[in-house]
């Protein structure tokens, strides 16, 4: 039988594994890139990106504002915020590999990334809502979408 996540980090402090899912990308691609996951060792901060419990998953997103006692937080490539209190986080992404090459939480391009791709959230909000009400629009009128050529 493997050990949990849980169960890794609370024995060796740290964790690295491929990623599952989008809601992080364009920062963290599904199946390709590999993480380190850290148990923290102190509140996180803003912009860092927690590992967290969300019923029996287990959840990489990033802090968005921190409370007294929880954080918000949202995937980079979700628009929806969650509260997660601080009992629920497990770890904090501390790097991540991406073809071979290793990138840490504090390289200056990994903080610019964190916080232009957070400053304009309302603008990526507002394109994914524009987008939705025009294929609605165009599925009321008729209208098809060209299919996207597939390579052959």
């Amino acid at each position: 039988m493997s050990a949990t996540i849980e169960e890794v980090l609370a024995r060796d402090g740290i964790i690295v594994y491929k990623t599952r899912g989008v809601s992080m990308e364009p920062m963290l691609r599904q199946n390709r890139d590999l993480v380190t996951i850290r148990v923290p060792d102190c509140r996180l901060k803003r912009f860092d990106v927690a590992l967290y419990r969300r019923g029996d998953d287990h959840v990489l997103h990033r802090v968005i504002k921190v409370k007294e006692d929880y954080y918000i937080i949202r995937g980079d490539n979700t628009f929806s915020l969650e509260t997660v209190p601080d009992d629920d986080v497990i770890g904090v992404l501390t790097g991540f590999i991406r073809k071979g090459k290793e990138h840490s939480v504090t390289e200056r391009g990994y903080r610019f990334y964190a916080r232009i791709w957070n400053g304009i959230y309302p603008i990526r909000s507002c394109w994914v809502r524009l987008r939705r009400l025009a294929g609605k629009a165009a599925h009321r009128l008729g209208i098809r979408r060209r299919k996207r050529k597939t390579a052959e």
